[in-house]
């Protein structure tokens, strides 16, 4: 293997997302094998010598973009294309790379080094400009790889300050390319904004390893010492003539990254008891640079290290894992124990979903990414969807701004499959273009509510039991008499079988069947919004004895005019019953024969008690005449049977 030139070490990592940035490229995992053995980390040397001609007399640098915060250029004359040494290409090929000549080469492999990718231009086809701007829409550049590319707006490109010669930090233009005849080469090694490269490489679908190190930022420093490292690397191994001066563009903030801490600070957070010279010791190994005044460390981190913030919990993760978790000791918290209760909008959710199971609905759980169509059906709030700039596919591709379409899309999957008696609930957030959340409840009813063969009992699902079932809701949260219902015109619901459920007259949802253009079968649907529940305030439930006495039962039934509800008339009936009326139930609405077409026949059975006596009869029927005499006058009602 030594012969070979085979005998070397190869490191294979698994780099967590949050030292991605530091230890994607060899100097950066230098400095953690470093930290880690306690030693320094020895750079490449970068010797070169400069002639006397200077790139300025040659190169214009001109940047019309505030996506690009640092560029650097340097010009080498008469290199010489040919092979790389062995050393450069064993290396590039161990990190999974292709040699390809010692130009292309020497790039890659400064690259691997320090994390900070360069591009190399033919320097006679480039021209006497460099103008870096932002690309105009459906401009187009034939990249390296022969493909013609039409770009926009959002991508950066250089141009020879007329057309692009290179989409920046993504890959370069066949106009410009370094071939075999290349003499003379422009070197450019800068810093572009990590978002905007990473939108246009995956728009264009050309990630490459130079894009992927743009994405995750870089540090202006190594962008310099790469740039030496390639002028060195071309002159011993390109034969290559490197020009004194450079093009320089530089908007770094080069504030450093400070913060104070104590040993006190960083043991509360760690829960270790570490002394200041143990803190001096972990510092050091990450030649992280300190000062020690009194007992506060002021410490500057290092522009490598973009992944440590200045705040003193980064710090601690870092010292923290040197000093060695083992140290961390085993004991109980001293906190003053309570119960533990959900409260707030969890409590909230968690009650709901809990007497919804006790209603016999079953819960659902969809994905938030919907289809356009289902993101943009059901939206009776008139909300603008807010759609994924990078979806993975488009059944994924939108955030829902209803939880409606995804349960009649469960219905269906379940339908297919022969399940006939569908009772389910979703609770979930969705969200709108301007990132607004919402959480919301949404319930969808088909079939049979209750089947009891053996008593010849079936209660199919219809809108007035999912209606009940939303009452009984709003009880148990202890919104009594403050919910109604009230027409509404949605159009994905039937016409005349829909309504907004209101809360203290504000409109927080609504209930109806599902217009027959969109399901065939009978379906009934509500959509609650939780987060409008949120906003009112919600009376604790009173618990109070059951009544001792007896109640008296009064049934009636009135003729009225089609368009009248029977809510409208409960709240007659309420305020014309008093104390005494404890509960009303309709337990039949009629249309047919001895009724008008235009009218119907709505049936009220009517309950009262006293909890702290037996009523007699004839204080009842003074109640109760009243409520029929009040119902005939607001309404010119007809009392049946009379």
């Amino acid at each position: 293997m030594e012969y070979l030139g085979r005998d070397d070490t190869l490191y294979e990592l698994d780099v967590h997302k949050h030292r991605n940035n530091d230890c994607y490229y060899h100097i950066g995992f230098a400095h953690e094998v470093g930290t880690v053995l306690g030693k320094k980390v020895k750079y490449p040397e970068s010797k070169y010598s400069e002639s006397n001609d200077d790139v300025n007399n040659y190169i214009k640098l001109e940047v019309d973009t505030n996506r690009c915060p640092f560029y650097l250029g340097k010009m080498v004359k008469n290199v010489k294309i040919g092979e790389s040494p062995d050393w450069i290409k064993k290396r590039i090929i161990s990190a999974g790379m292709r040699p390809i000549n010692n130009v292309v080469d020497i790039s890659n492999f400064v690259m691997l080094e320090f994390g900070q990718p360069t591009h190399f231009f033919d320097a006679d086809k480039l021209g006497n400009v460099v103008k870096v701007r932002d690309a105009l829409n459906s401009e187009t550049i034939t990249t390296l790889d022969g493909q013609e590319r039409q770009l926009t707006e959002n991508d950066i490109v250089i141009t020879d300050g007329k057309v692009p010669t290179c989409i920046a930090g993504i890959m370069g233009g066949e106009t410009v390319e370094v071939d075999e005849n290349t003499k003379n080469i422009f070197i450019e090694a800068a810093i572009f904004d990590a978002f905007s490269t990473t939108k246009t490489a995956t728009r264009l679908n050309l990630k490459s390893e130079a894009s992927k190190r743009y994405g995750k930022g870089l540090n202006y420093e190594y962008t310099i010492m790469a740039m030496d490292r390639c002028c060195s690397l071309l002159e011993e191994y390109a034969s290559g003539e490197v020009l004194k001066g450079q093009l320089l563009h530089d908007k770094v903030d080069k504030t450093p990254k400070t913060v104070d801490v104590t040993t006190e600070d960083l043991n509360g957070v760690l829960g270790m008891h570490m002394s200041d010279d143990d803190v001096k010791t972990q510092l050091e190994k990450l030649d992280f640079e300190y000062e020690l005044s009194g007992n506060v460390f002021h410490i500057t981190i290092p522009r490598r290290r973009l992944d440590v913030e200045p705040n003193k919990a980064d710090i601690a993760e870092e010292i923290g894992r040197l000093y060695g978790y083992n140290n961390l000791e085993d004991t109980l918290p001293e906190v003053e124990t309570k119960r533990g209760v959900y409260v707030g909008d969890v409590a909230l959710r968690k009650s709901i979903s809990k007497r919804l199971r006790m209603l016999g609905l079953n819960e659902d759980r969809n994905y938030t990414l919907v289809t356009p169509s289902m993101a943009s059906s059901f939206n009776y709030d008139n909300k603008e969807v807010l759609e994924l700039p990078n979806p993975m596919s488009i059944d994924k591709s939108t955030l829902r701004l209803s939880l409606i379409p995804s349960l009649i899309q469960t219905y269906e999957y379940n339908k297919a499959r022969k399940v006939n008696d569908i009772n389910i609930y979703e609770i979930a957030k969705t969200y709108d273009n301007n990132y607004v959340e919402d959480h919301k409840v949404a319930m969808l009813m088909k079939g049979n509510y209750i089947i009891n063969n053996a008593n010849k009992v079936n209660v199919k699902d219809d809108f007035f039991v999912l209606k009940g079932i939303i009452e009984n809701l709003f009880k148990y949260l202890g919104f009594k008499n403050r919910y109604s219902f009230e027409k509404v015109e949605v159009k994905e619901l039937h016409p005349g079988i829909s309504a907004s459920i209101l809360i203290d007259r504000k409109p927080i949802g609504i209930i109806g069947k599902v217009h027959p253009t969109l399901v065939k079968d009978d379906v009934y649907v509500a959509e609650i919004s939780m987060t409008k529940l949120y906003e009112f305030n919600i009376k604790p439930l009173k618990f109070k004895e059951a009544s001792k006495y007896p109640e008296i039962t009064k049934d009636m039934a009135f003729i009225v005019k089609k368009d009248i509800t029977a809510g409208q008339i409960i709240d007659v009936i309420k305020k014309s019953g008093g104390r005494l009326l404890t509960d009303i139930d309709i337990f039949d609405v009629y249309t047919g024969e001895n009724v008008a077409n235009d009218e119907k026949s709505i049936a009220f059975k009517l309950t009262f008690n006293e909890p702290t006596r037996t009523l007699n009869d004839d204080e009842v029927m003074e109640v109760f005449n009243n409520i029929i005499n009040n119902v005939i006058k607001e309404f010119n009602a007809i009392l049946r049977d009379k």
